[in-house]
């Protein structure tokens, strides 16, 4: 897992009211794939593989927010992504339950990234 500590301390340093269902969904990210990297873009923790994942939007306060920059290009089978936007598709978290019941469907559209990446 490339755990960033410029991330880790990011986050600390926010003090954010979801802190535990960011890091939970952050986990799950990095241990979807060992080429998914993450950093700071934009002030804001974002994913990366031959290109820009998704960030969180940290504004979001009462729920986990994730942007996939080019979510529309993702097949989106288990229905995680949210939006009809040109490019960027949203997946959001409630709780840490909520997270959990849709792991399966974030780690799809992390390897549906990998393989539209690696097949180009």
């Amino acid at each position: 897992m490339n755990i960033n500590k410029e991330v880790t301390d990011f986050l600390k340093d926010k003090n954010h009211p979801m802190e535990q269902e960011i890091q939970r969904v952050r986990e799950i990210i990095l241990q979807a794939d060992p080429k998914i990297e993450e950093g700071i873009k934009w002030k804001s923790p974002t994913f990366m593989y031959k290109g820009n994942i998704a960030s969180f939007f940290m504004n979001a306060k009462s729920f986990v927010s994730l942007m996939f920059h080019k979510g529309a290009l993702l097949d989106n089978k288990h229905g995680l992504l949210e939006g009809d936007g040109k490019e960027a598709r949203v997946a959001r978290f409630s709780n840490l339950e909520d997270i959990e019941e849709k792991k399966i469907a974030l780690v799809s559209v992390i390897k549906e990234w990998i393989r539209l990446k690696d097949s180009k």
